[in-house]
């Protein structure tokens, strides 16, 4: 599994309202929000999370968005996983606990199945 997303995630501009973080200035980006969350405690790390998603489902995350709730603050990971298989799979985690609370096919246009 590629650490890369690890990056990406941490540098990526959007936010989970699919806002870019850039149109407003009061939205921090999705790294930025998930760096302080961490650090307060609140969600766990991806170097923790990752581990236990390859041991479950083993493939290549193409994507990793962060999903929250109403009071704005991160709920769950959003995995999207390519299979060795060639299934392309989104796998929910809880942030704060690393629980797996969804696993569901992607349509390869984007819309769940």
């Amino acid at each position: 599994m590629r650490r890369l997303v690890l990056a990406l995630l941490l540098l990526g501009p959007a936010t989970a309202s699919g806002q870019e973080a850039d149109d407003d200035p009061e939205l921090p980006a999705d790294g930025d929000r998930a760096r302080a969350a961490v650090a307060r405690g609140e969600i766990l790390a991806l170097s923790e999370l990752l581990p236990r998603l390859e041991a479950s489902f083993p493939g290549e995350v193409l994507d990793i968005d962060l999903d929250l709730d109403a009071r704005g603050r991160i709920d769950e990971y959003e995995f999207e996983v390519l299979t060795p298989e060639g299934r392309l799979i989104e796998v929910d985690m809880d942030a704060a606990t690393g629980q797996i609370t969804e696993v569901s096919d992607e349509d390869p246009d984007g819309e769940d199945d």
